[in-house]
């Protein structure tokens, strides 16, 4: 911990842009602690021998808004297809593409801010609204103001609790192998504990799926034609406007509102484009527990469907 100490003395300001840097371009490396023990550091009593805390602040905002701006660029050329690669990324792939499509619809530009708070969501705002095409200018003051927000709450907390962080530190360079086994142990638990969220999840949507090649021959057949339903969100469909032909669109929280003027006597085919297809076994679950005993999730989704060359329309 002193070399610790000695480091964020020496090269504070550097370590500080370069962790949150990285943060903001989805490394997985722990920039909120060291905000808050830089933050502690300045404001304790060897805060002399540290940089002033505005400007661990200013250069982890420029951090901030540099790391996001790679992602919006990205969002603006490539759309949907990186947030695909994002959440497969992410701790929570499966149902990171919904939370923030949902937080983008219902707060806008407000998003950023409170997305850099959501786990699994932060790095996949940016290119979010890269993609939903929004303005520069206004992607930067959004960005500016989310950053200064989430880096001065850490910094902040330190500075607040500057004693606390002394003493915290002090203890840590004492214990020495043991601090350092504690803490292998608390991230090894916290990662335990999300893949036994996701598996549990994953297992809840565990159901029959039915194949591309087994709905495109359902599609093919003169008599009982499936009813297609694509269950992406209103955001999901500005982002990748391709659709199954024939698809009614019928967001995944609306589902149960249609569920009456759905044919109970024929195949009902959800499908979306999010990892495992969660989305769309949720829709189907909702449909099952209301009666409906053909109705099954597309294995692969939207992108197995175009993968296999089928017609998609637009619009």
């Amino acid at each position: 911990m002193q070399a610790l100490m000695s480091l964020l003395a020496e090269h504070g300001l550097l370590i500080v842009f370069l962790v949150t840097l990285a943060a903001r371009a989805g490394v997985p490396v722990p920039a909120a602690p060291l905000l808050v023990v830089a933050g502690g550091l300045a404001a304790g009593p060897a805060g002399g021998a540290t940089p002033p805390w505005w400007w661990a602040l200013g250069l982890a905002i420029v951090a901030n808004v540099a790391g996001d701006a790679v992602w919006f660029a990205a969002g603006r050329r490539y759309g949907h297809r990186v947030m695909g690669l994002l959440c497969r990324l992410s701790l929570s792939p499966d149902s990171c593409v919904r939370q923030s499509e949902t937080m983008m619809t219902r707060w806008g530009g407000s998003a950023l801010v409170a997305a850099k708070f959501v786990p699994g969501v932060s790095v996949v705002a940016a290119p979010m609204a890269g993609a939903l095409g929004m303005s520069v200018p206004r992607f930067v003051a959004y960005d500016v103001v989310a950053g200064a927000i989430w880096s001065g709450l850490f910094l902040g907390l330190g500075a607040a609790f500057s004693r606390q962080v002394d003493a915290v530190l002090a203890a840590l360079a004492q214990a020495g192998m043991a601090a350092g086994m504690l803490l292998v142990a608390l991230v090894a638990g916290f990662a335990g504990w999300r893949w036994w969220r996701r598996r549990r999840f994953l297992r809840a949507l565990a159901m029959q799926r039915i194949t591309v090649t087994e709905l495109r021959q359902l599609l093919q057949a003169a008599d009982a034609a499936p009813v297609v339903i694509d269950v992406r969100s209103g955001t999901a469909g500005q982002l990748d406007p391709r659709r199954i032909p024939g698809a009614r669109p019928v967001a995944l929280p609306d589902i149960l509102a249609h569920a009456a003027g759905l044919p109970r006597d024929a195949h009902i085919v959800l499908y979306c484009n999010c990892p495992n297809e969660a989305s769309a076994a949720l829709a189907a679950q909702r449909l099952a527990r209301q009666g409906f005993t053909r109705v099954r999730p597309l294995a692969g989704g939207l992108e197995a469907w175009a993968a296999a060359g089928h017609p998609v329309s637009t619009g």
